[in-house]
């Protein structure tokens, strides 16, 4: 695939983004879900071999591909390993796959109810090496807590103006300002997110367009607009700490969204599995969350 068959596939295609990104504090976790307890492995190389080996028994799953599996986000260490003897990116494209990265290095501390990105000094460096190896677009994720509007406004702001960066290297931005599903406010902070964006994507320059990964809302529909956005190649959903059943139920309810699940897509994978067995958990998981993604249900006015 090339950059406009990658981008009309992300813009069309009928399917969800698989999120195989967790990273630093959050891989230990992961690799626990996976059946591998922390105290298994020493050392960071290899927790990171680990959750490499984890990865690529998806990439490489006969359900992996790109009927159902429109992208898929890498941490930059699994975009700098290998699949089946090839770099990562190029392995997914081979399948199908349009590969993303995950650019951000975690969060600062909460200020007016959100915590933006952390400073990225080598963002450039990054960008230039995976436009390299052929990955499409980026993801950079940032967390609303409260309904604080100068907080939203910092965030939303913050995300465009990474955005832009990666766009001056040719790539697709999607931007992650996550809103907490737990959060005491999150009604009226998701009003305000939709009011922030909305103005941000009306005063970007040239044509240019970016992807949103957002929270699902708590009230279906509520991002109809942003989906409809001229300046908008595509609306994803992150699951957000529901679990599966019910991420992908709440995002049936929304026209024009699609998947872009981490945990909800790997919850029951297991390092024990035999391969029959992890195929067909992964398939299964693949199937829900793509009906999710594309099949979606009527909601009352």
């Amino acid at each position: 695939m090339n950059t406009a068959e990658m981008t009309a596939k992300i813009a069309e295609g009928n399917g969800f983004i698989a999120a195989l990104d967790q990273s630093g504090g959050s891989t230990p976790k992961a690799l626990k879900g996976y059946g591998i307890e922390e105290g298994s492995y020493s050392g960071e190389d290899a927790m990171y071999g680990l959750i490499h080996d984890m990865r690529s028994r998806i990439i490489t799953s006969p359900c992996f591909n790109g009927d159902k599996v429109i992208g898929a986000i890498l941490f930059e260490r699994t975009m700098d390993g290998q699949v089946d003897g090839k770099p990562t990116p190029q392995a997914l494209i081979e399948r199908g796959v349009v590969p993303f990265i995950k650019i951000d290095k975690g969060l600062e501390d909460e200020a007016n109810g959100v915590q933006l990105m952390k400073p990225m000094p080598e963002l450039d460096a990054l960008l230039t090496k995976s436009k390299a190896l052929g990955v499409f677009g980026t993801k950079e994720r940032s967390v609303i807590n409260l309904a604080n509007r100068e907080g939203i406004a910092a965030i939303v702001a913050q995300q465009f103006e990474v955005g832009q960066q990666v766009l001056s290297h040719g790539m697709m931005p999607m931007l992650e300002p996550e809103l907490n599903i737990k959060s005491p406010e999150r009604a009226e902070a998701e009003v305000i997110l939709l009011d922030e964006l909305l103005k941000a994507l009306d005063a970007m320059p040239g044509d240019d367009k970016v992807m949103l990964k957002l929270s699902i809302p708590a009230k279906p529909g509520l991002f109809d607009a942003l989906v409809d956005h001229p300046r908008v190649l595509r609306v994803v959903a992150l699951s957000g700490g529901f679990a599966r059943p019910e991420a992908c139920a709440e995002l049936a309810k929304n026209r024009g969204m699609i998947a872009s699940f981490s945990r909800a897509l790997l919850e029951d994978l297991r390092h024990q599995m035999s391969e029959d067995e992890f195929n067909a958990s992964l398939g299964g998981a693949i199937d829900e969350i793509h009906a999710a993604s594309t099949a979606k249900t009527a909601v009352p006015a």
